[in-house]
């Protein structure tokens, strides 16, 4: 087993002790990329009520975020940047579902900039999403974007370069 699966596993124990914790004790599946040091975790809902699933997830993704601060958090904690590992928490393919929801927004918002050459503000982004965004728009060489203004209502500008 390799350092990366040793630091999975102990991921998904941990993740499964939180979630015993939380009186929602369900099963983690995760899948280890050597390529570029990330981990996926994701919770088996298969034992899940609905509402355990939409307590998990939260407003807006709010609840799973959290969980995923927290394992990126105390997961990393003591060890050196080049051993620290990138772990996303899945539910009910709530990740998946929002990056296609974002790309597509993403993409529409682009347009609109490209054809009024009005700069636009994206609200209502973790700073997740938010670093998503800057990351699919790098390799545009006609628009840039930026994060403007303080936590909780930072939000994501894209605009003509």
């Amino acid at each position: 087993m390799t350092t990366r699966e040793q630091l999975g596993e102990s991921a998904r124990e941990w993740l499964e002790t939180l979630l015993q914790l939380m009186g929602v004790p369900a099963k983690v599946q995760i899948a280890v990329s050597e390529a570029d040091s990330s981990c996926w975790l994701t919770i088996d809902d298969s034992t899940l009520s609905r509402e355990q699933v939409e307590r998990l997830i939260g407003r807006g993704g709010e609840g799973i975020d959290a969980i995923q601060y927290l394992a990126n958090t105390i997961l990393n904690i003591g060890r050196e940047a080049e051993d620290q590992q990138s772990y996303t928490v899945e539910l009910d393919n709530y990740r998946l579902k929002r990056q296609e929801e974002l790309f597509g927004w993403a993409n529409r918002v682009a347009e609109q900039v490209r054809q009024t050459g009005q700069e636009v503000e994206m609200r209502e982004l973790s700073s997740a999403e938010r670093r998503q965004v800057h990351t699919f728009f790098q390799g545009e060489t006609d628009l840039a974007t930026e994060s403007r203004g303080q936590e909780p209502d930072r939000r994501l500008v894209i605009r003509l370069r």
